[in-house]
């Protein structure tokens, strides 16, 4: 079983005229492993995957590993509607030397439990690479219970953990006691990082560490201290900023406070747009107001 934990950071996916940016990209990838995350995931919803070409796909999986070059673990996005292209994926993944690959199962026609097993039993059977399986209905079309990720877990060679992006902290609760702990879960929706921690995620999958990586990684480490006070106060003074990132599409706001950071990683691709200026304004007194280079004090 792979070993992964703690706060794992989002890579956007940078252009510059509508290419892929590898400058950009290269810097990215360092400044998110300086600031001391514990891992990268590239191309997925935060990457813009669906809205990439193959080889556009295949050059930000490239450039991010072997700009890693194994300080941390990298884990690629590797979804796709149909099978076979996913399976596609994760072995590039693999064979570009990805530690792991994360699935998310979408969906045309809606897909039974059956279905969904098989797509990640193929996936499995012919990548031979670590798999985070992945829910998140609001981008997917597909919505899995806990009692299906428990089984694909148990059942299939290659998934080592769950990431549930769903927004209900009860199936991380129903995971937890499904498995009776023996099954990693990552909380990948920012709203509930300090209860999905407090429930006993392995980790915290969040584009935030773009923006604010000190104050995330400070939550992550008064949780695994068992300061869950200190966890707490920290959490919800992020909360507004990590509440607009969210409501504000993550591709854009991530994008968008780059660049008030002096990053220009370029506009979203279209259909995506870019913040509004009156969003870009509330994002910069919110990081202002927050202290976005300083992470809040808490006792020792």
């Amino acid at each position: 079983m792979i070993g992964i934990s703690g706060v794992i950071g989002y890579l956007v996916t940078p252009f510059l005229k509508d290419e892929v940016n590898d400058v950009v990209l290269r810097r990215m990838v360092n400044d998110l492993i300086s600031s001391g995350v514990h891992g990268l995931a590239p191309l997925g919803s935060t990457g813009e995957s669906a809205y990439l070409e193959d080889g556009e796909w295949e050059s930000v999986a490239r450039i991010t590993v072997q700009e890693c070059r194994g300080r941390v673990p990298v884990v690629v996005g590797a979804s796709a509607l149909t099978t076979r292209k996913a399976v596609r994926l994760a072995q590039k993944a693999k064979a570009i030397g990805a530690d792991a690959v994360m699935v998310l199962p979408l969906s045309y026609w809606k897909l039974s439990e059956d279905e969904i097993f098989g797509h990640y039993s193929a996936i499995s059977e012919a990548a031979d690479i670590p798999i985070m399986v992945y829910n998140n209905p609001a981008t997917s079309g597909v919505d899995m219970s806990p009692e299906l990720m428990v089984k694909i877990i148990r059942e299939i060679d290659q998934p080592f953990a769950i990431k549930e992006s769903s927004g209900d902290i009860q199936r991380m609760h129903k995971i937890y006691g499904l498995s009776n702990g023996s099954v990693p879960f990552f909380n990948g929706c920012n709203p509930l990082a300090f209860e999905a921690l407090c429930a006993g995620a392995s980790g915290w999958c969040t584009a935030a560490p773009n923006l604010i990586a000190e104050s995330n990684l400070l939550l992550w480490d008064c949780i695994q201290a068992g300061r869950f006070e200190d966890a707490r106060n920290v959490f919800y003074q992020q909360l507004p900023l990590l509440r607009f990132i969210l409501k504000g599409g993550l591709p854009a706001t991530i994008k968008s406070g780059l660049l008030l950071r002096g990053v220009d990683a370029g506009s979203p691709r279209l259909p995506l747009l870019p913040l509004s200026r009156d969003g870009v304004d509330e994002l910069q007194r919110l990081l202002v107001e927050y202290g976005a280079e300083e992470p809040p004090s808490v006792s020792p």
